[in-house]
This record gives structure tokens, sequence and C-alpha cells, in this order.
């Protein structure tokens, strides 16, 4: 087994209620220490049980607009992570046309925009 590691410590600080109330992460392979950040998604895919445990936590200073972002792309980033992963082009590509949608529905894209981000993507 190999010496090589990298961590990714994740630091929550919580309030009376068990809110966060702040996250930290640090990523010292990446050149990241103690970033802030106002939420986070983390799945895990544990062999043993064939599913997918999920983390979701957001501080109470997540912005309803920055939610909405944060959801946006995480999921046009999920595309691009199927593709790579399983190079299943087709499906990402239908994920990336729902990530379009998804952004119009909840104002973040205009439908110009999405026009042209078809024409460029041509």
């Amino acid at each position: 087994m190999s010496d090589n590691k990298s961590v990714i410590n994740l630091e929550i600080e919580l309030d009376e209620n068990k809110i966060p109330e702040k996250i930290t992460w640090s990523a010292k392979d990446g050149g990241i220490v103690d970033a802030s950040a106002k939420a986070m998604l983390l799945s895990v895919w544990d062999e043993k049980e064939n599913e997918t445990f999920r983390i979701d936590l957001w501080t109470k200073e997540m912005e309803l607009d920055e939610m909405k972002k944060f959801f946006h792309q995480t999921l046009h980033s999920m595309a691009d992570t199927l593709e790579r992963a399983t190079s299943e082009q087709k499906m990402a590509d239908e994920l990336r046309d729902f990530t379009k949608h998804f952004g119009e529905e909840i104002g973040l894209l205009k439908k110009e925009e999405k026009e042209e981000e078809n024409e460029n993507k041509d």
C-alpha cells in the first residue's frame, strides 16, 4: 500500500441548535488552508452498503440566490463528472440540458442566454 496520502479537512461550527454557523475547509495539497464556505454537498459511495451517503450543510448566512446558483453549478459539474467517469456523453448532455432548464426556471438564466449557450456549443 502506498504511503502517499492527501487529506481534506472540514470544520463545521454549530450554534446551540446544531445549525451550521461557519464552514471551513482545507486541502493543503491544493493550496487551500482554512477557506470559508457557506454550503457544501458531500457524497460518499459506500461499497459495502452499495449506496451513497450524503452530508448536505449550509450556513444561516447562505442567501437564497446563492443557494440557487450553488445548485445550478453543482448540477453542471455533475454532468461533467458523469462524462469523464463513465464516457456517457449522451446522458451527460441530457443532464446539461436539464441544468439549463433548471437555471431558467429558478431565474439564473434567461432564454436568450440559453440560446447563446447552444450556439456557442456548436
